[in-house]
């Protein structure tokens, strides 16, 4: 339910072969002019984006990627490599479901934001505001951390996915998100400054209860997911199958110089509830960055308080990443920083990002990276296509 810190862990985590597997490569172009009309010029096949999303499944070995672009001159462009389904062979494609994973960071943000814009929260208010007496015990005090600093990830809370020690543990089990604090605050407090912690989420969806009156899914659904008909966007609660089309997920594992790859598809998300739970797909995730960079869901003052970033660490996010309030900014090879949020959760991996000519790419891996080489190929992808000169 972290950004990256999974991938980075799994990478150094013994050595782990690195299979070059013959897969299938299959890819679509959507551009939409008319029969008649010849698209813009510069507007054809991206051609390096393909070079490095093949390289993800054919050098790296992922099992599968896909990734949609759209371009405000020339439209949506998808293509995919891989395969969806170990199983059957079917090929990956950018329509399918995935698990979102921290990307559901950015919805929870814009839609505390969002109320922050109507005068119902005040970013800079102490969290025992709303929850009195939720954060007060191994010297955690909700009196001295701020609803902002939830959002930035600089409470000083730690985070309550440390507390499970394998996948298994939560994998099928339904969590409470007074449970999950529960178990974030019998940690030991982590080291000052900025710290990853899906709990900061947890925590701002019960505010997001608290002020309305509604559940945290019900109120992100009715400020963005509805508006917007984001139609494959869901909460899946203690469903643990994720609806129609979709790609299962696979965690890569080598046992004495064997290597095989668990299906990890079904899964109980409660455990990330509002720091990672949603299902979504990659044009979807591109629409909703789409209209909050484009300034549709929040006013300009919410957008530049989101914009206010601090240092993250790169061994839980990647060079140069720097944290507003659930917008990663990073900066861009062609020129400018590029803004989105990534996701990470057994099986799923997700990156999606805007650049400054209003580029924006969303992309989603079925497999997560063993290796720093393919976490490398996979911020690769996202550079290039949100840099690609056509």
């Amino acid at each position: 339910m972290t950004t990256t810190e999974s991938r980075r862990s799994r990478a150094v985590r013994g050595t782990v072969a690195v299979l070059a597997v013959g897969t299938a490569i299959g890819g679509t172009v959507a551009v939409p002019t008319s029969a008649r009309a010849a698209p813009p010029r510069g507007c054809g096949d991206r051609v390096a984006v393909r070079q490095v999303l093949n390289r993800v499944t054919g050098v790296h070995g992922l099992t599968g990627a896909a990734v949609r672009v759209d371009d405000p001159r020339c439209g949506p462009w998808t293509a995919a490599s891989g395969k969806a389904d170990r199983r059957t062979g079917r090929p990956m494609s950018a329509d399918m479901r995935v698990r979102i994973a921290s990307i559901t960071k950015t919805f929870t943000a814009t839609a505390v934001l969002g109320l922050a814009a109507e005068g119902r929260i005040s970013l800079d208010a102490p969290i025992d505001r709303y929850l009195p007496g939720l954060v007060d015990r191994n010297g955690y005090d909700g009196r001295t951390i701020t609803v902002r600093s939830l959002l930035r990830h600089t409470s000083g809370l730690p985070d309550h996915m440390e507390t499970f020690e394998s996948t298994e543990e939560y994998r099928f089990r339904h969590f409470e998100p007074e449970e999950l604090v529960e178990r974030a605050l019998s940690l030991p407090h982590p080291p000052a400054g900025w710290n990853y912690s899906t709990t900061n989420y947890v925590l701002a969806g019960l505010i997001i209860e608290k002020v309305t009156g509604h559940r945290a899914e019900d109120e992100i659904r009715h400020r963005i997911i509805d508006p917007l008909r984001l139609r494959d966007t869901y909460w899946p609660g203690d469903q643990v199958r994720i609806r129609g089309s979709h790609a299962h997920g696979y965690v890569r594992q080598e046992e004495g110089g064997t290597v095989r790859w668990a299906d990890y598809t079904a899964l109980n998300s409660t455990v990330a509830w509002t720091g990672g739970a949603l299902i979504s797909t990659p044009r979807d995730v591109s629409v909703f960055l789409g209209a909050l960079l484009g300034g549709r869901l929040l006013p300009p003052r919410l957008m530049a308080e989101m914009k206010r970033t601090v240092a993250a660490d790169p061994d839980r996010v990647w060079e140069g990443a720097r944290f507003g309030l659930g917008l990663i900014g990073t900066p861009l090879r062609c020129g400018g920083t590029w803004w989105g949020h990534a996701g990470d959760i057994d099986g799923f991996t997700t990156i999606a990002g805007v650049a400054p000519s209003g580029r924006r790419v969303s992309i989603a891996f079925n497999e997560n990276p063993s290796t720093w080489e393919a976490f490398n190929e996979e911020l690769n992808l996202v550079q290039t296509a949100l840099c690609d000169p056509r």
